[in-house]
């Protein structure tokens, strides 16, 4: 499944990574999941970018960002980034308010840019190793540290306390789609990749681990 896309150019790791101690396994997820992308959700996304304006598609990616931000500026203030922290509380009152339920990111203007944090990422900064990368069924690349690190997120993310099924199931769909249409783009790069199953983890373990450095060099790249 095409979840990362998020840090292209980078380099292949080889077979038989020692961060990837379940390989055999995680290869057929994999294919699983490349499968279900192929027929199912990269199809969809094609259609809802196709069917849906470039403004109105905007207004609901900054919509369902605008929802993210609490869980954001909770792991910062986990992380110790208090300034942050309250950056990101101000960012979700301006915008849920000013910004009509987050559809225009009036904040952005007003010098509080959109940040990502997770739980995943605040456990690194705590000094907590990210364990074996983990292929998982329909929700893609992961490890034990950042597996652990969705279990807080999913308490912290405000569309799981909603008491209305139906409008939960709705935000949970147009998330995944809007998430897998911003990544069409990255589609043919990675099926171009001479494996792109190692393509992919070398993609999101160095993806994770600049994060978690806040974009300082990092100590050992995973997946080199």
């Amino acid at each position: 499944m095409l979840v990362v896309g998020l840090s292209a150019g980078c380099a292949h790791s080889p077979p038989e990574d020692p961060w990837d101690p379940l390989e055999p396994v995680n290869r057929q997820v994999y294919v699983f999941n490349d499968t279900l992308d192929f027929y199912v959700l990269s199809p969809a996304a094609r259609g809802y970018k196709q069917v849906t304006p470039d403004p109105v598609r905007r207004g609901i990616g900054n919509a369902l960002g605008n929802l993210k931000v609490p869980v954001t500026a909770a792991n910062d203030g986990f992380q110790g980034k208090i300034h942050h922290a309250l950056g990101g509380t101000a960012r979700f009152v301006i915008n849920s308010t000013m910004g009509i339920g987050g559809l225009f990111d009036v904040a952005a203007d007003l010098g509080l840019p959109e940040r990502d944090e997770d739980f995943g990422q605040t456990l690194g900064v705590w000094g907590v190793g990210q364990g074996a990368y983990l292929m998982l069924p329909l929700l893609g690349p992961s490890t034990g540290r950042d597996l652990s690190g969705n279990v807080v997120d999913w308490f912290l993310d405000p569309t799981n306390h909603i008491d209305e099924t139906a409008t939960q199931l709705t935000l949970q769909v147009l998330y995944l789609l809007d998430l897998r249409a911003s990544l069409l783009g990255f589609e043919q790069t990675v099926r171009n990749a001479f494996d792109p199953y190692a393509f992919v983890r070398t993609a999101y373990l160095q993806n994770r681990e600049a994060k978690v450095a806040d974009g300082k060099p990092p100590r050992e790249v995973p997946g080199n």
